[in-house]
């Protein structure tokens, strides 16, 4: 019907007044609009929710799976961690294997032990520890202060030793230049020279520390200072208050050499007072004149002749028939041509008649004494300085001596840099049930097997006690989490049967259980982890135990099928029966208890053809089908009615929004005056 002819229908048997009937009104209260006219939009989606009625139910089943699987993914999580703390329980390198060890003296000596040790009782007796060999040098007034030109050596164990500069001239400028110095430097093998340097600084100056890396005789090495050579030589400094004790000094010169003896007290001022005073005596001369070579000695008398440097002596004797003095200089020339005295010495008779004995060499000279009354006393004659000058300084720390010569070098047995071995390297050195070892480390391994021994320090001969026993902390900490999570597994399986019954206002009443209350795996669970509860443990025939049940480890079944643990009965099993215990979960051969409800529990867990896994892979079929089953609804029928009721509503919206002009036209044609009637 055109919209002409239903306002015609609408008009017929009307008074010839205007129309008091809104058709734009009808229409909109038709299409359930509030105000005049179509909304198109929200009439074509009006129609199309009735249209989905449907997919209500099918969203509804969807919701179902995605719980399901909410469900059963808790499940499977909560029953992997069960089936893993089986495994860590059934294992040789488990928690039932872990070893602790006790000291009966853990100050001197500690001890670890590998998974799986065999328990037992070990005696050691530590004779010394491991020592690590370190040396200091001389103190310094600072760390930076400018350092005696010289060298030392650094010989590690089994190399050839490194030469090490120090001074101005080279790379140990100073203390810190030495440490770096030391530190980079590498044997004639390319190699490090197994030590660390370091300066070490106090209220009383700097110091150069030197440490092996590594302990043991080894790993030792030794530090050669040479005396120094050279034109200008400091010492360390000496601390303020501290004096020279009773030594000597030994100086060679381009003159000779000079020994400059120390008293207990003396400063180094003293000392610097008697170097510049030092001379080197180089002839003695007898006190009787008139002499010539044919004048008789003295029988039984005795001429001396001691050369410094090297310590050698020559003795003449006069015979008891006679000897001249030509007879004693002749023996003195036959002991140099011999090397019993130094090249450079003679004995001669003076134009005035004196016998002179001459040293004529740069060296220490000599000594003469002799108690023949032809000759006197031989006394020296007036000594060649050693050309050094020596003069003593304050410093922040106290004193110091300097040496130095205006020509040519000198040498001071002294070195540039003087060092002194603070400790001397050593292997440790234990009986370990009566069997000697050494070790350059404190940590040793393999003396007992499966333990490291921590040597901390000697224990004087006495024995010390170590236990290799079950680690009952870590076994019992297992234990625990295994009840832990058997309850989280099973509250979870408990919860789909808990009755959700709910009653309305009306008293009608609806029943509700868990999605998976009718799931066969959920079932099977709950009757696997019943039955795990329950194990018995039969020892090897022959044989008995301690623990044959869980309630022996004091753990028990509650009223809701959870469990308890008591922690005395517990800690009292795994202390006193240690062996029991792991027979209980692991049996003769890894087939206990923890293999057994493993087993059980993979049947649910395996990811390839496991309960859960089957379960899981079924609902994920069927949510998929049902959501495809709605996609196509949608493509196939909500889509192309959703087109058609747009097109119809439409058109009707475009017939509404037209018929107001149709009405005027009719209202004309009918001779209708808007205003007043016609007539």
């Amino acid at each position: 019907m055109s919209s002409v002819s239903a306002v015609n229908t609408l008009l017929s048997g009307t008074s010839t007044t205007t129309p008091s009937i809104n058709i734009s009104n009808i229409l909109a209260s038709a299409a359930g609009a509030t105000t005049p006219g179509i909304d198109v939009t929200s009439a074509v989606a009006a129609a199309i929710a009735a249209d989905r009625a449907p997919e209500t139910a099918w969203n509804a089943d969807i919701a179902t799976f995605t719980s399901q699987t909410t469900a059963l993914t808790a499940m499977q999580t909560a029953t992997q961690a069960l089936a893993n703390d089986m495994q860590s329980l059934n294992t040789l390198t488990g928690p039932l294997a872990a070893r602790t060890v006790t000291s009966s003296n853990s100050t001197e000596l500690t001890a670890t032990a590998a998974t799986g040790t065999v328990a037992g009782v070990h005696t050691v007796v530590v004779t010394n520890p491991a020592t690590t060999g370190s040396w200091y040098s001389d103190l310094e007034s600072s760390a930076t202060a400018t350092l005696t030109t010289g060298t030392f050596t650094i010989t590690p164990g089994g190399v050839s030793p490194v030469s090490i500069g120090t001074g101005s001239s080279a790379v140990g400028d100073n203390l810190t230049d030495l440490a770096k110095a030391i530190n980079s430097a590498k044997t004639s093998s390319g190699a490090s020279l197994g030590v660390t340097a370091s300066v070490v600084s106090d209220a009383t100056g700097s110091r150069l520390a030197i440490i092996a890396n590594n302990s043991g005789t080894a790993a030792d090495f030794a530090i050669t200072t040479p005396n120094f050579n050279g034109t200008s030589w400091t010492s360390a400094d000496m601390p303020t208050g501290s004096t020279l004790g009773a030594n000597s000094v030994t100086l060679t010169s381009s003159v000779g050499t000079a020994i400059i003896p120390t008293t207990s007290g003396e400063t180094y001022a003293q000392l610097a007072t008697a170097i510049n005073n030092a001379t080197i005596p180089q002839s003695y001369s007898s006190t009787q004149t008139g002499l010539s070579g044919s004048t008789a000695l003295t029988p039984g008398s005795v001429t001396t002749i001691q050369d410094k440097a090297t310590g050698d002596t020559f003795t003449f004797t006069t015979a008891v028939g006679g000897n001249t003095l030509a007879d004693l200089n002749s023996a003195i020339s036959a002991a140099v041509t011999a090397h019993t005295l130094p090249g450079n010495v003679t004995g001669t008779i003076t134009t005035s008649g004196a016998e002179v004995i001459t040293d004529s060499s740069a060296d220490q000279g000599i000594t003469v004494t002799t108690n023949d009354a032809a000759l006197g006393p031989m006394l020296t004659a007036p000594g060649t300085p050693l050309g050094l000058t020596a003069a003593a300084s304050s410093t922040a720390n106290g004193t110091n001596l300097t040496i130095t010569s205006s020509g040519s070098n000198f040498s001071i047995n002294e070195p540039s840099i003087g060092f002194t071995q603070a400790n001397t390297a050593a292997n440790a050195a234990l009986t370990v049930d009566g069997v000697p070892i050494s070790s350059a480390s404190n940590i040793v391994t393999g003396a007992i097997p499966g333990v490291t021994l921590d040597v901390l320090g000697a224990s004087s001969g006495v024995p010390i006690t170590l236990t290799v026993a079950s680690d009952a902390s870590q076994v019992s900490t297992a234990i625990n989490q295994f009840v832990t999570d058997y309850n989280t597994a099973l509250n979870l399986v408990n919860s789909q049967f808990t009755d959700g019954s709910t009653t309305d206002s009306s008293g009608n009443t609806t029943t509700a259980q868990g999605v998976l209350a009718s799931d066969p795996t959920v079932v099977q669970l709950q009757g696997t982890l019943e039955q795990a509860a329950a194990y018995a443990y039969t020892p090897a025939t022959g044989t008995t135990t301690t623990v044959s049940t869980l309630s022996d480890l004091g753990i028990t079944t509650n009223d809701d099928g959870t469990l308890s643990v008591d922690s005395a009965t517990l800690n009292s099993a795994l202390t006193n029966n240690p062996t029991d215990v792991q027979n209980f979960f692991e049996g003769a051969a890894l087939n206990g208890f923890a293999n057994s409800f493993y087993n059980s529990l993979n049947t649910f867990t395996s990811p390839a053809d496991g309960s859960f896994q089957v379960d899981l892979s079924t609902i994920s079929s069927a949510s998929a089908a049902i959501t495809s089953q709605i996609n196509d609804f949608e493509t196939g029928y909500i889509a192309a009615q959703q087109k058609e009721l747009t097109a119809d509503f439409t058109e009707a919206e475009i017939a509404l929004q037209q018929l107001p002009e149709q009405m005027q036209q009719l209202n004309a044609e009918l001779g209708f005056n808007t205003s007043s009637n016609n007539g």
